[in-house]
């Protein structure tokens, strides 16, 4: 079994009703509600930073880049020895 560790925080006495109330619609205790209610929005959160979603228009022009015969230009040769640079790759 997992080791539970302790999350603190503090809300206002109106928010604290609030929280409260919306617990007890779903018959849940404080801690419970607050448990899910945070598991589920990290989730959601994280899920929208793991994954792209592009427009039909954006994955056409993504598409086409990936199988152009894409050389380099002036200004990426430029940014990569620039970084080269910066992180001490000469």
């Amino acid at each position: 079994m997992a080791t539970a560790t302790r999350i603190d925080f503090r809300v206002n006495r109106r928010a604290k009703t609030l929280i409260e109330k919306a617990a007890a619609l779903r018959g849940q205790s404080l801690s419970d509600f607050a448990k899910i209610t945070l598991l589920s929005k990290a989730r959601h959160v994280l899920r929208q930073n793991q994954h792209t979603v592009l427009s039909d228009r954006d994955r056409d022009i993504f598409l086409a880049l990936l199988d152009a015969d894409g050389k380099p230009n002036a200004a990426l040769r430029k940014a990569v020895k620039a970084y080269a640079v910066q992180v001490g790759h000469r």
